[in-house]
């Protein structure tokens, strides 16, 4: 059964009651130990980059939902759907109380440069282009890996969908570890929690790819 407009409507829905509630409460801005962020802060590139990040994962649950009838990917599926779902609606309450735009002229993870001290493996030469628009997302499937995704069913869908959550999975963990050198402690909460489920549903995944007799890249023959 498709839900997506639901889990869309979801998101939104958490994102006005958190506003909501902070406005009633008076705590607003208080909230936030030094003030709210800056419109090029690490914390608001965070917010606006992971919730692209995370809609591609709920993309992706979704759509192996639909393809397959295993129960252990398709509860995962939803598991992830919903997890992530309603962490968007989080980060786009976020920006909102901060009175800043969902969307920026920055490039792309240019707030990665403030957190890369928390990033263990990434190289200085990665570091110099943040901030360059050269630098993609981490863990990003490409439109063409989707394609495959939606067109695959059963096993085939299963095991695509675990060799792209994998990757994705770790680029979250990237972005993750990356904002743990916020000042704000509710986007290093956001960022804990992220780090501790990936970490996990990773191991689990793997797991999973091995019980269907699959490697998490395919051979170089296919």
């Amino acid at each position: 059964m498709r839900f997506p407009a639901v889990l869309w409507r979801r998101g939104v829905l958490v994102a006005v009651i958190a506003v909501l509630t902070l406005a009633v409460s008076g705590l607003g801005v208080r909230l936030w130990s030094a003030g709210p962020p800056g419109d090029e802060s690490l914390e608001a590139g965070f917010a606006r980059d992971m919730q692209a990040h995370h809609a591609q994962a709920v993309q992706m649950a979704l759509i192996v939902r639909d393809r397959t009838t295993d129960r252990e990917v398709r509860t995962l599926a939803y598991d992830i759907a919903t997890t992530q779902q309603q962490q968007i609606g989080q980060m786009y309450a976020w920006l909102d109380v901060w009175g800043l735009p969902q969307a920026s002229a920055e490039p792309r993870m240019a707030w990665m440069r403030q957190g890369h001290q928390n990033m263990p493996g990434m190289g200085s030469a990665q570091m110099s282009k943040m901030g360059q628009g050269s630098v993609q997302m981490p863990g990003m499937a490409t439109r063409e890996q989707l394609k495959q995704l939606e067109q695959a069913s059963g096993k085939e869908a299963e095991i695509l969908f675990l060799r792209l959550m994998i990757p994705h999975h770790q680029g979250g963990v990237q972005m993750a570890q990356a904002a743990q050198g916020s000042g704000q402690p509710q986007v290093r909460r956001m960022a804990g929690s992220i780090l501790a489920a990936q970490k996990a549903e990773v191991e689990l995944m793997r797991g999973m790819l091995a019980a269907r007799g699959a490697a998490e890249s395919p051979s170089p023959s296919g």
